[in-house]
């Protein structure tokens, strides 16, 4: 296995003591003019090879408790925690256990509590550091501030500013036998495009490599090892679209860092080769993680979905990784049969820890089991279409939006959408998937040339983006990226005309780089929250026909 070499760190001599009585014979033999031999420097004691296990997750987004196919969860995690910690103690090893950041939003159960059990449940598995991911500016800063009081571990980034001063702890150095491992922490520089621009006022996200740039030579300079737990993303050879630079761009720009612990992009970093990922990565495989710039790089995919493991020894100036794997936490895969079955050993879950959560699950059960409506199949709404083409989903919610303010014209990020609608009955939590962050429904009056730019702005957003957009009452043509042709009602726009848009607050604010338009004159936020917009839409249509919101050729891209 390669090693990651470094200058080995200078360790203090001890010397030792003279007593007093050394000290006064000393002094007469000087008064006498007599000639003294200085007494020798005691060597410094060699320290033993620290074995050092890194376990780290990322992008838990809410998932405490175990899907209905009984994957993943935190009472399973903390066993399967727990087994490793025993195992690496019991092998004189010591350990550290690491999160890249995203602890909210996701289920509606946490969603609905703030994620407290996401927060509390975390404290009993023992996490030492967090990453602040962006996900943590979800809710207005009221809430940030009491899960920090919730949780017993530093949430951890060093290029997040307020009024000039870094919000959050910037790094911790923990000691482990006489070693010192210190651990920075950094948040994509993309947050402030895609959170309520309200719950980031006066905040400033500085780029992250330049703050690393400036933190790892101090940390190098009294610390073993250096780690960085991000939430910034893994792109495979720094290829990153328009997303801000992440994991690998910055091992490559900055020198000093044994480990990046990742999170943003929720992928299973596993390597088929340098600079390709393996995309089809299946649970239970060997899992090679990223190196770049002699830095290690991994992801653990999210939800919990993994635990990811990292064993290291430490020995004179050099961290030499030995082993890397990705446990999964009960995944498993569906047969013929429509049975499934699990990739790995079933782990069971701690029944301390589930008996702690079953509260939190029934609280948020009692609210969200609730029938909204009927649907004869699945409204799309999946990540990876949503943000890429027009969907039945994004329709629906861009019509709805419509109908309540009584637009001309509605429009929705694609990364707005969280999840789709299921066939059948659909719930107040199904309706929570697919639109968690509170939002509120607007409507800004335009002229028709003030629409166009703003269509024009919609169709460079780049497909795969979370500003990719979903619309309605509206039939777009779009040529590499450029606006040819926009009509409203069957009827090319009319420059002159006004006509009355329909968005939430945050893209009205700016987010994901839109045109910002709160402080239009014409703009009004209707105060209604977006999920309750969309629940009384499908109340009021049920039994909903997916045909009826098909998106055909009303946006064609070519």
């Amino acid at each position: 296995m390669a090693m990651t070499q470094r200058s080995p760190i200078a360790v203090p001599t001890r010397r030792s003591h003279a007593s007093s009585l050394g000290l006064a014979a000393l002094a007469a033999a000087l008064l006498a003019g007599c000639a003294s031999t200085p007494q020798p420097t005691a060597p410094a004691a060699p320290r033993a090879p620290l074995k050092l296990t890194i376990l780290h997750t990322n992008d838990h987004h809410g998932r405490f408790w175990p899907n209905a196919d009984g994957e993943y969860g935190l009472a399973a995690r903390k066993t399967l925690i727990d087994r490793v910690r025993a195992e690496v103690a019991a092998a004189g090893g010591e350990l550290l256990l690491l999160d890249g950041g995203d602890i909210n939003t996701g289920v509606p159960e946490s969603d609905l509590q703030d994620a407290e059990p996401d927060f509390q449940g975390m404290n009993r598995l023992g996490y030492d550091a967090v990453a602040v991911g962006n996900h943590e500016f979800d809710k207005p800063r009221s809430v940030l501030q009491r899960q920090r009081q919730w949780a017993n571990f530093p949430l951890l980034s060093a290029n997040v500013y307020q009024d000039g001063q870094r919000l959050f702890e910037p790094y911790r150095i923990f000691e482990r036998r006489g070693y010192k491992i210190a651990v920075m922490g950094l948040t994509t520089d993309d947050t402030a495009k895609m959170v309520l621009p309200d719950n980031v006022r006066g905040t400033e996200f500085r780029k992250p490599i330049d703050e690393a740039a400036r933190l790892v030579p101090a940390l190098r300079a009294q610390a073993d090892m250096v780690i960085a737990a991000t939430h910034m993303g893994h792109y495979s050879d720094g290829k990153r679209g328009v997303n801000a630079p992440g994991d690998v761009e910055m091992a490559r720009a900055v020198t000093g860092l044994d480990l990046i612990v990742g999170g943003h992009s929720q992928d299973p970093v596993c390597m088929l080769a340098e600079n390709r990922r393996n995309t089809a990565y299946v649970p239970g495989q060997p899992c090679a993680p990223d190196r770049q710039n002699g830095t290690w790089i991994v992801q653990a995919h999210e939800w919990g979905k993994y635990v990811g493991r990292a064993d290291f020894v430490i020995d004179a100036g050099r961290v030499e990784m030995l082993k890397y794997q990705l446990l999964p936490v009960n995944l498993s895969r569906k047969l013929a049969d429509g049975t499934r079955a699990p990739y790995a050993e079933r782990i069971p879950e701690d029944e301390g820890l589930r008996a702690f959560l079953q509260p939190f699950q029934e609280r948020g059960q009692a609210r969200l089991g609730v029938p909204v409506a009927q649907a004869d199949g699945v409204l799309d709404g999946d990540r990876n279409t949503v943000r890429k083409q027009p969907t039945t989903l994004g329709t629906l919610i861009a019509r709805a939006m419509m109908d309540k303010v009584g637009a001309d014209v509605g429009l929705i990020n694609g990364g707005g959408v969280r999840d789709s609608l299921p066939a059948g009955t659909i719930t107040y939590r199904d309706v929570l998937k697919v639109q968690p962050f509170s939002n509120t429904v607007g409507v800004v009056v335009l002229s028709g040339a003030e629409l166009l730019d703003y269509l024009r702005t919609a169709a460079r957003m780049t497909p795969g983006s979370g500003a990719f957009a979903q619309t309605a009452g509206v039939r777009l043509r779009i040529e590499g990226g450029v606006l040819t042709d926009a009509q409203v009602g069957g009827q090319p726009i009319d420059p002159q005309r006004r006509y009355r848009l329909a968005i939430n607050n945050f893209t009205a604010t700016g987010g994901d780089g839109y045109p910002k338009l709160r402080d239009h004159p014409g703009y009004t936020d209707s105060g209604f929250n977006d999920a309750e917009v969309l629940r009384a839409y499908l109340a009021a249509r049920s039994p909903l026909k997916v045909a009826d919101f098909e998106p055909g050729d009303a946006v064609v891209r070519r």
